[in-house]
């Protein structure tokens, strides 16, 4: 896999240089603006970015926002994130109002060596997520001509078959930028020999999104601790009531036969912070697991938790963590997943698996520096410990 140092060893002054990034960055929309909220993966790339501006290339930047249908729509515009990104990058970012169009070729087609255009959003064109093979690459030409070289700096996007990340490369010498080569680094820490002891964390809302990851992690680590809402399928396997909290109940037996062959590997809540509703303004009671009333949702998990997690975690030479312990971006949900997020950070080798985990770091005021690395992407990292080829990754190979 060559890299961005082959290319900017190789000189990019004066060529055009298309980045893949990854600005799917939370949007707060209000009346009178719209503003980015959490600008984390706007500033990941942006040491890419600034080297090859630097160096005197024309960048072109393209990513995509959201999940729109193939078509333009407003609420999904890369607009204001061009707006903070320039603030971010101090120099101007020209943004081309379409993606491959009109726009695009006027904006790209006036850059000067070591200014930065951003296309309008990928996904408002249908070819970029399409399942046939023709149609994205079609697109994928398109974009293409808008660059002499390629570099796919977007983490959070190289587990997509998209034209942008899996297509562009087969017409283009193509690098992997830096944040990349960290990310793949650093997963790789994780699975080939990783110090001991070794604990994973695991959260989110379902556990059928993590069963892949935890059957390949299992025989890797030392201990697998358990919150968010995933918990309760597996404390469900384990014959307790549930009451009204996130359950699937078709993973029930899967989940019984997981924790018979994990032993005592997987490390399940003792306790749950329940609500009959979730608001910020919710009463809140603290209960053991096997006392969970019928009204009752589990929302995070509890204090004698917490300490527990803690504890394992205090003691750990490498940690992966993926998932919120609760439902965090409401105050009373909130201080599982800070108490597992300030363990994790002093921790030998810390990893924050991206996506929820990573907004719940910059939300909880937990200091970012005190992480060995947090991942942009959330469901690639997961998809690079499950042992699948992540298409991006490949396209760069080749």
């Amino acid at each position: 896999m060559r890299t961005l140092d082959d290319l900017l060893a190789e000189g990019v002054s004066g060529r055009r240089v298309l980045v893949r990034a990854d600005l799917n960055v939370p949007l707060r929309h209000t009346e009178e603006s719209v503003t980015v909220t959490d600008d984390g993966r706007i500033r990941a790339v942006l040491p890419t970015i600034r080297a090859l501006a630097e160096a005197g290339a024309h960048v072109v930047v393209c990513s995509h926002l959201g999940r729109p249908k193939g078509a333009p729509e407003p609420k999904y515009s890369l607009a204001p994130v061009a707006a903070r990104f320039s603030e971010l990058l101090g120099a101007p970012v020209a943004f081309a109002t379409d993606t491959v169009g009109e726009s695009a070729d006027t904006v790209t087609g006036s850059l000067a060596a070591g200014e930065v255009a951003l296309l309008e959003n990928l996904r408002f064109n249908a070819g970029e997520t399409s399942k046939d093979d023709a149609e994205r690459a079609a697109f994928a030409a398109k974009l293409a001509g808008y660059g002499e070289a390629y570099v796919d700096d977007a983490f959070g996007a190289v587990h997509r078959k998209h034209a942008s990340v899996y297509d562009v490369p087969k017409l283009l010498p193509h690098f992997a930028g830096g944040l990349v080569v960290r990310e793949l680094d650093t997963l790789s820490a994780l699975t080939s020999d990783p110090k001991r002891p070794y604990v994973v964390v695991l959260g989110g809302a379902k556990v059928s999104d993590k069963l892949g990851v935890i059957n390949n992690l299992l025989p890797k680590v030392d201990a697998l601790l358990i919150g968010g809402g995933m918990c309760f399928t597996l404390l469900a396997a384990q014959g307790y009531g549930v009451g009204d909290s996130l359950l699937e109940a078709d993973q029930i037996d899967t989940c019984k036969q997981l924790l018979a062959e994990a032993g005592d590997k997987i490390v399940l809540p003792t306790d749950v912070v329940v609500a009959a509703e979730l608001s910020a303004t919710a009463a809140t009671r603290v209960v053991g697991v096997d006392a969970i009333d019928a009204g009752d949702k589990g929302l995070d998990i509890g204090p004698q938790t917490a300490r527990a997690f803690a504890a394992r975690l205090a003691d750990a030479a490498t940690v992966f963590w993926n998932g919120p312990m609760g439902v965090f971006e409401y105050e009373p949900f909130a201080a599982g997943t800070k108490a597992v997020a300030e363990a994790v950070a002093g921790a030998g080798f810390s990893v924050v698996g991206g996506g929820d985990s990573a907004a719940a770091v910059r939300a909880l005021d937990v200091d970012e520096a005190s992480f060995s690395h947090i991942s942009t992407g959330g469901g690639a990292s997961l998809e690079y410990l499950e042992g699948k080829t992540l298409p991006g990754v490949a396209a760069l190979e080749a």
